[in-house]
């Protein structure tokens, strides 16, 4: 991770994040502040670290391609949270920043000293932001959460992959992307909140509650039509035709058509790398 310090530019300098995240929704969340502007601090484990920076190959040098495509533009710094010395360190780092971002399951940081009774004492000004696999309050609270668990528990996978096939997960952990794309514009809107009243607050974000939002229309198909959603390969529910085409001409193999209104269907040719199609 790049450490250079240079002059900051964007919309966020002068911002300073403590990133205490690890795996993917946090680290996004945090790389896309930085690449605004943010400072951004990152706590690590004593001899671990974040646990991406081993997930390869491949590597560049000791660090795996999937730590460095998440953590850009950020500092680090280990500390031993157990040990009364690395919680000091901690809460002076707090005093000083403006955000804080965490994946802890509930009631970790409170283990460590750090009580709702000593963030609204110590550091009014912060912005907390949370991030669990199902909130902090429910019959699930406190359970860990998983982008690959909940992409089946939300029903992104039963609507995912082939008509006549099985469930599917998506290419990449989207729940957790998304989650980290959530976490960030929810802190944005903290931060200009704070900028009109003066005071931090917190930010709760779930991966459950993310994968949900997901399903956008497909929800609300089944809440106003009744009926279960399927899977449409690379079909859509709502809108015909709107998929990929299978053709007979060898260069020409594949023919995705997208018609999103009767308008388009007065076109009455489509051309496609020098072939007229007529669709009338």
């Amino acid at each position: 991770m790049p450490s250079k310090e240079t002059s900051r530019r964007g919309p966020l300098s002068g911002i300073r994040v403590i990133d205490m995240t690890r795996i993917l929704a946090g680290p996004f969340c945090t790389m896309n502040l930085g690449d605004m502007g943010a400072e951004i601090i990152k706590i690590e484990q004593p001899g671990k670290g974040d646990d991406t920076r081993s997930w390869g190959p491949p590597f560049a040098g000791d660090q795996a391609a999937y730590f460095l495509g998440i953590n850009r533009n950020k500092k680090s710094v280990t500390l031993n949270l157990k040990d009364k010395r690395g919680q000091k360190i901690l809460g002076d780092l707090l005093k000083n920043a403006d955000i804080l971002i965490e994946n802890f399951k509930t009631g970790t940081l409170e283990t460590w000293g750090f009580s709702e009774e000593w963030f609204k004492s110590k550091t009014p000004q912060l912005i907390r932001c949370s991030i669990t696999g199902y909130g902090d309050k429910g019959p699930k609270a406190g359970m860990p959460g998983y982008d690959f668990l909940l992409q089946a528990e939300s029903g992104l996978m039963s609507v995912t992959g082939e008509e006549n096939g099985g469930p599917q997960k998506l290419g990449v952990a989207i729940v957790d992307v998304c989650t980290g794309q959530y976490a960030a514009m929810c802190i944005l809107a903290a931060l200009n909140a704070r900028r009109n009243n003066g005071k931090g607050q917190r930010v709760d974000l779930s991966l459950f509650n993310t994968s949900l939002s997901m399903l956008i229309n497909v929800a609300s198909n089944y809440l106003i039509g009744e009926e279960n959603p399927a899977r449409y390969g690379n079909g859509h529910p709502n809108i015909v035709p709107y998929r990929d085409f299978p053709c007979n001409r060898v260069k020409l193999q594949l023919l995705s058509a997208t018609i999103c209104s009767s308008r388009n269907w007065q076109l009455p040719w489509i051309t496609l790398n020098g072939w007229r199609i007529s669709v009338s």
